[in-house]
């Protein structure tokens, strides 16, 4: 249990963080799964479009320090290459 001052607030900043923290990536994985559903339709222009609104939110999310460059990085490159075979 925390004893100090500074312990308490350092505890009660840290759930502030993780439920921001936590919606951040919600709705990073909620912008990916419109592309992939998208996908799955088979509708090229809706996975073109829905594509170009998640790439901001990834780069938004690697800005805040919430997911690593490098997974962004995959996450964006696989989709990528799924949507230009899509056609």
């Amino acid at each position: 249990m925390a004893n100090t001052p500074q312990a308490k607030k350092r505890i009660r900043r840290n759930a502030n963080r993780a439920a921001i923290n936590g919606a951040r990536v919600s709705r990073i994985r909620t912008f990916i799964k419109a592309v992939e559903a998208a996908l799955e339709a088979g509708n090229p222009t809706d996975a073109r479009d829905a594509l170009n609104k998640a790439q901001p939110e990834l780069m938004r999310g690697v800005a805040r320090g919430v997911i690593h460059k490098n997974t962004a990085s995959r996450k964006f490159s696989r989709l990528t290459k799924r949507v230009s075979a899509l056609g």
